[in-house]
């Protein structure tokens, strides 16, 4: 197995933003739709997911950083290495228990393997897989309407055809040639809905890691929606600036207020002071799994002119003898 740190391009120190950032950038070079037909550019780009699931992950890196390969085995592992040297160690498999005695750690290997299937019959526990978490960013007017995105997934099932020891009447299995596991590969478009935002988890069920009882965890898409040139969010309300004349503050008026759908106007009433905010109602964000939209939240910004010709200057230094 390859080296995920090395996969991904970052020492072993790095962060989880680094980490992170290193995906990304990988991501968007290696993916298949960047390089249809390009098979090499395809296994790369399965190898860079596969990294990114475990290192982004705080438990599944600590893992990894300490059993390499076998971090999927940790919890076993680590409590097999609690059973001191001359301890019995007992492991259910299904119809009773049996126990194991040895005599230091290095013994350790062949139980593990008579477990997991190096060396023995695999013995499955009760144990659904873990759920595996991917990134997925969209712009807001991906999360305003509700999108879509096609993922190529690739991972490992316990091979069908001899349920997982490798063996069929004593003689090689050819479906998996006696590894006892076959790879998976697909493409899965999963629908994100209207609504979501930065944090929000896409949940697509039975396409997490295998579990020992054949149950396969979740894959959930965390989202991150990308900064807005003009609207902020805040929850499901939008909050934006817009420029009113002078003018058109002072005496009153309609301005044209851009939404993520369209445009509206609005109504200024006279004397509007500059940064007054007018709420219109129902035109915010979609409420994620609810009926309705936040508002959209509008802040005036009042223009001045960039010059004066004389006419002009002269009603404005007779506003100023008037006291206004």
């Amino acid at each position: 197995m390859a080296d995920f740190y090395k996969v991904l391009g970052v020492p072993r120190t790095a962060s989880e933003k680094e980490v992170r950032a290193a995906y990304r950038k990988l991501a968007r070079k290696h993916h298949p739709d960047v390089n249809p037909g390009d098979k090499a550019a395809e296994a790369r780009f399965k190898e860079i997911n596969q990294a990114y699931e475990v290192l982004s992950d705080p438990e599944k890196r600590r893992k990894y950083d300490k059993y390499g390969d076998r971090w999927e085995y940790a919890d076993q592992i680590e409590e097999m290495q609690r059973q001191q040297a001359g301890q019995r160690f007992s492991f259910g498999n299904g119809g009773g228990y049996q126990t194991f005695e040895f005599d230091d750690l290095g013994d350790l290997g062949s139980v593990f393997g008579q477990f997991f299937g190096r060396g023995g019959t695999r013995t499955q526990t009760r144990r659904r897989g873990a759920d595996v978490q991917q990134p997925v960013e969209i712009t807001l007017e991906e999360a305003f309407h509700g999108t879509a995105r096609t993922l190529h997934l690739s991972g490992v099932d316990e091979c069908p055809t001899c349920g997982g020891t490798g063996e069929i009447a004593g003689a090689t299995c050819h479906a998996c040639r006696g590894r006892g596991e076959v790879r998976r590969e697909r493409r899965l478009e999963v629908k994100i809905p209207a609504g979501v935002a930065t944090g929000s988890k896409v949940r697509v069920a039975g396409e997490g890691e295998p579990g020992f009882d054949g149950r396969r965890g979740d894959l959930l898409l965390v989202v991150e929606v990308r900064k807005h040139p003009r609207f902020e969010r805040k929850g499901d309300d939008l909050h934006e600036e817009i420029d009113v004349p002078l003018t058109t503050a002072v005496l009153g008026g309609e301005v044209e207020v851009p939404t993520l759908t369209n445009k509206v106007m609005l109504k200024v009433p006279a004397l509007t002071q500059n940064g007054r905010v007018f709420k219109l109602t129902g035109l915010g964000m979609p409420r994620l799994n609810r009926e309705g939209r936040g508002d959209l939240h509008v802040r005036v910004r009042v223009r001045l002119p960039e010059k004066l010709e004389g006419r002009q200057r002269e009603l404005f230094e007779q506003l100023r003898a008037s006291g206004v």
